[in-house]
């Protein structure tokens, strides 16, 4: 394939409810769309960066501006026989993991369309519905917390994810768990924690919790060992893992019994299988995150979910968890057994409404070649 233009949009979506983390708190959902234009076809993609640098290094703005002016002019205009390649492409450029994953997934979205295949298809899925969970950002009150827990435990939800940070942690999730005896619960600390805190999780480790998420800092593999170490509950790793090797490493150190799959924050879907298939080749299982993707980048994070090890429930929620409309049509739904339908369509494109895009588009640029 050759990439006749490639099409850049800053969109921002009002969430539904505001999602609050140890890091920060978000009212709206801001990503950069990319759509790829060749042989009369378009491959939509999704970058779901912040607008502050909170989650990683990225925002809207840096990303804009490396796919512009480094990502796009690298393939632009040149063949391409597969989305693989892309990596090659760029091995100049330094991480921008977000950047990189809006792209490619735009060209896996064209792609699944040449060939006339889903993304599920080509990644090598074997699902086709998934379990999925919700993760749920820090309350004004514990009890506005378990309300909102209530809520969508009763749509169906077969896991609860909820943030913690330092002074909202032991206290209130003993709180849920006596509400929520059964419920399978996991906490989220977004690297909020350091060592020294290992009393705030060995306090945790009689509430039954599927797993502690980050709880060290987001670039630490050593400290999480030694923290892994002292815990019965499942260490999870999600910021500390850029990379496949990343992820082999931290096996190695014992750093984590679970990982997160995030393709944006590996760098897009070929990276992400690929950390699947390490942790899968050393029997830990993944489970795939989110970054609060509009219904363009959760149909490719579905597609991704549906592969063997995705053993855990998911944060690829329905749409209306987030967004009163969403830029997909049908919507991402939850069925009452908790599971979603992992995309059949070929492609991504076919359930894009432009007419939502174009709504939301705050920033837009048409690149072509010369």
């Amino acid at each position: 394939m050759r990439l006749e233009a490639v099409e850049l949009r800053v969109v921002a979506l009002p969430l539904r409810f505001p999602f609050e983390t140890s890091f920060g708190r978000e009212d709206t959902k801001h990503a950069v769309l990319v759509a790829v234009h060749a042989d009369g076809l378009v491959g939509w993609g999704e970058a779901p960066v912040m607008s502050r640098p909170l989650y990683n290094e990225e925002t809207v703005q840096t990303a804009w501006h490396v796919l512009r002016d480094f990502l796009v002019p690298a393939v632009l205009g040149r063949e391409l026989a597969h989305p693989e390649e892309l990596r090659r492409r760029w091995l100049h450029v330094r991480r921008h993991h977000m950047a990189k994953a809006g792209l490619e997934a735009a060209l896996w979205d064209l792609y699944a369309q040449q060939q006339g295949r889903s993304l599920q298809d080509l990644l090598g899925g074997v699902r086709d519905r998934v379990e999925v969970g919700v993760s749920l950002g820090i309350e004004p009150t514990v009890a506005d917390l378990v309300r909102r827990v209530e809520t969508f435990v009763a749509q169906g939800y077969r896991r609860v994810k909820v943030k913690i940070r330092p002074g909202w942690d032991v206290e209130v999730v003993r709180q849920l768990r006596r509400a929520f005896p059964r419920l399978p619960l996991q906490v989220d600390a977004n690297a909020a924690y350091t060592l020294e805190d290992a009393a705030v999780f060995e306090a945790m480790d009689d509430l039954d919790l599927l797993m502690v998420e980050q709880p060290l800092g987001e670039d630490d593999l050593v400290d999480h060992a030694r923290l892994q170490a002292r815990l019965r509950t499942s260490v999870c790793l999600d910021e500390s893992v850029v990379h496949p090797h990343d992820a082999r490493k931290a096996i190695e150190l014992g750093s984590c019994r679970v990982v997160n799959v995030k393709p944006a924050r590996l760098g897009g879907l070929a990276a992400a299988v690929q950390t699947h298939d390490v942790c899968a080749s050393r029997g830990v299982p993944v489970w795939c995150g989110g970054m609060l993707e509009t219904g363009i980048g959760r149909l490719a994070n579905l597609a991704l979910a549906s592969l063997p090890n995705f053993r855990l429930p998911g944060d690829v929620s329905a749409s209306d968890r987030y967004f009163e409309e969403d830029l997909i049509d049908p919507p991402v739904v939850l069925d009452p057994d908790g599971t979603v339908a992992v995309p059949s369509e070929v492609g991504v494109a076919p359930r894009v409404r432009r007419d939502r895009v174009e709504r939301v588009t705050v920033r837009r640029e048409l690149i072509r070649p010369g």
